[in-house]
């Protein structure tokens, strides 16, 4: 178990963050296993690192199954859908064909849809329990939000108690419910890898790397690091 404090790495910009994010994601990707599990956040902040990934070549999408930390109970062309998201940005030209994409579903209810990604996430990892040194996800992309929420473990929602079941569904906190990635199942990862950006996040990012907020309870398994541009670092 390693400190959600992780280390830090401060660029310039929003735009020196895009850049940074992608050379870090293919670097790992390609040096990584087969096949390489990739969480995939939502959000705006890795819209820009999402659209250079897909412009660099030589990458092992083959190899490579994408999934989701977290998504909106809406139908996969709303426009506040995760999924439609990282179709239009990563997905957009089609020069990038992953092994596998794995979307949480948003059909039935938010809870049979969670119950059903909790079962997809076993299948592929090949047990219906964690093992210590053995991770579910191989590199968990994540932002943070001003409140201190990651994916969608919002504040003051019971999920954040939520140990067993490895996707739940978040019926309140938002306008629209919204199924996430549980701790258990983001902190099952070779790399944590989070893109804080404005400095809106500012508080939020230092609060979280202290151990509060829902982001800072986060236990992780592997390696943290923090990519943070000046405006959200402070200094």
């Amino acid at each position: 178990m390693t400190s959600i404090a992780g280390e830090m790495i401060v660029v310039k910009d929003a735009d020196a963050l895009a850049a940074a994010a992608a050379a870090l994601i293919a670097q790992r990707m390609t040096d990584g296993a087969t096949p390489f599990r990739m969480v995939l956040s939502g959000g705006t902040t890795p819209v820009s690192a999402y659209r250079r990934l897909a412009r660099l070549p030589g990458l092992p999408w083959d190899k490579v199954e994408l999934f989701l930390s977290d998504e909106r109970f809406v139908p996969p062309d709303h426009h506040h859908s995760n999924y439609r998201m990282v179709r239009e940005t990563l997905l957009a030209d089609g020069a990038v064909q992953p092994r596998k994409l794995f979307a949480i579903p948003t059909d039935g209810t938010p809870d049979s849809a969670a119950t059903r990604y909790d079962e997809m996430l076993r299948q592929q990892y090949g047990a219906g329990e964690l093992e210590a040194g053995v991770p579910l996800f191989h590199l968990t992309l994540l932002g943070l939000g001003d409140d201190g929420h990651t994916a969608s473990l919002l504040p003051g929602q019971p999920v954040l108690q939520e140990r067993g079941a490895w996707a739940a569904a978040v019926p309140k906190g938002r306008d629209e419910p919204r199924i996430t990635l549980t701790y258990p199942a983001l902190e099952s990862s070779t790399l944590i890898l989070f893109l804080v950006s404005g400095t809106a996040k500012r508080e939020a990012q230092v609060q979280a790397r202290k151990g509060q907020l829902p982001t800072g309870a986060l236990k992780p398994q592997g390696k943290v690091i923090w990519l943070v541009d000046d405006a959200a670092a402070g200094g």
